[in-house]
């Protein structure tokens, strides 16, 4: 069994890195995107904001699919779907084309993002100690490795559909070979305890209880796309950066948010989950409060690092604790709860946006501060109690994550 969850968390942690790298590659190329089918200005928001709206379905439509098939059969298909439409985005002629190849694309990242954080849970349920930060990890490296490759095609001027091929010709049959390897809950958990495909499961998952975490959720992705979609034009406009220099912020983050989560696992089981959770809604506060208050671009700089360092923890215990609060139905629990990282992406770019054009940049990157900062109200319910790991207190079969009500 030992060598069965070896070979599925190194299955799953690659599935983690590629949908992080397809993901990079659809975002930082928006601009291409754009051009290449002569949208407008006005079009484009449009676009970019059915591709979330589509994933939440794809969510709520895993959430269903998983009472009657395992969450390994749903990424399986899924993962090389989303592959298959980020190229079609790349290569379509037309804007039917690319309407049809986002929404795919939508659709299918909804179902693998649920389903391989189901994995994800089951499979730190099994090993007894955190391992969820290490799969948001992978993500995370994912994302930089995509990032890099889309400023290389830009830089050379590559096609669209040039600079994608090759990633999804390697990617593509590196998931489905890994697929093999994936493992449910019911490969690895006794009849009963298994929170994946079981009848009756999302019946008992209880709303008013998950929602404290789907809060958690939507601030953790509010301060991610305030970062991604802000940082750029921040450092340039408000911080009087060059704009070479106002490239490096989001990189920087993803870096800090990847040593972040490379690491964390280790402080989750030394001090538990509730610790790390308040240390890096403090952290990341105190992140928008130095790039509010930076006088010039390199302390913004800072503010953006710090950003990374405490953003990196939230989400992926948001979803271990989903799965703690709902030991016999978490895949129910999870597919709900990962639609809320679709509204923070969607809330977070327009709302500072708004704020910016009405009140000021720097104003603006006070509400996320803010809206961290009330993480720390439901930290406590991270807390694992007596299931509490490090110091000898390690429990087999059991996921370090937060008893109660909730939990980037």
């Amino acid at each position: 069994m030992t060598e069965v969850l070896r070979r599925g968390r190194a299955s799953l942690a690659f599935s983690f890195f590629a949908q992080g790298a397809a993901f990079a590659l659809l975002v930082t190329r928006i601009p291409a995107i754009q051009d290449r089918y002569g949208m407008s200005d006005s079009l484009l928001p449009v676009f970019l904001a059915a591709v979330p709206i589509l994933a939440g379905v794809g969510s709520v439509t895993t959430e269903h699919l998983v009472r009657r098939i395992p969450p390994s059969r749903v990424l399986r298909w899924s993962q090389p779907v989303a592959l298959l439409a980020l190229l079609a985005v790349g290569a379509g002629n037309g804007i039917a084309a690319l309407a049809v190849a986002l929404g795919v694309f939508g659709l299918a990242v909804g179902a693998l993002d649920a389903s391989m954080n189901m994995l994800g849970v089951s499979l730190q349920r099994s090993y007894g100690r955190s391992i969820m930060l290490s799969f948001h990890a992978a993500y995370s490296l994912g994302g930089i490795m995509g990032a890099s490759l889309a400023w290389a095609g830009a830089h050379w001027h590559l096609a669209l559909w040039v600079s994608y091929l090759p990633v999804v010709a390697v990617l593509l049959p590196a998931v489905l070979t890994g697929s093999r390897w994936y493992v449910d809950a019911a490969d690895t958990e006794p009849a009963g305890q298994a929170g994946a495909g079981g009848a009756g499961a999302a019946g008992s998952v209880v709303f008013k209880a998950l929602l404290p975490l789907c809060l958690v959720m939507t601030f953790a992705y509010i301060g991610d796309s305030t970062v991604s979609n802000w940082s750029a034009k921040y450092l340039q406009d408000t911080l009087g950066s060059s704009e070479q220099l106002a490239t490096v912020p989001y990189n920087v983050y993803m870096v800090t948010t990847l040593l972040g989560r490379a690491i964390g696992d280790v402080g989750v089981r030394r001090f538990g989950a509730a610790t790390v959770v308040r240390l890096g809604s403090l952290v990341a506060a105190l992140g928008f409060a130095v790039v509010a208050g930076a006088p010039g671009a390199w302390a913004g700089m800072l503010g953006f690092t710090l950003l990374g360092l405490g953003l990196c923890v939230l989400v992926p215990q948001t979803f271990a604790a989903a799965g703690r609060l709902f030991p016999g139905s978490s895949d129910a629990a999870i597919a709900r709860l990962n639609i809320f990282n679709y509204v923070g992406f969607l809330v977070g770019s327009p709302l500072v946006g708004a704020l910016g054009d009405a009140w000021s940049y720097r104003g603006a990157m006070l509400v996320p501060m803010a809206l961290v900062l009330v993480t720390l109200v439901y930290a406590g319910s991270f807390a694992p109690g007596e299931d509490r790991y490090g110091g000898g207190h390690e429990r087999p079969r059991t996921a370090d994550v937060g008893r109660g009500g909730n939990g980037v």
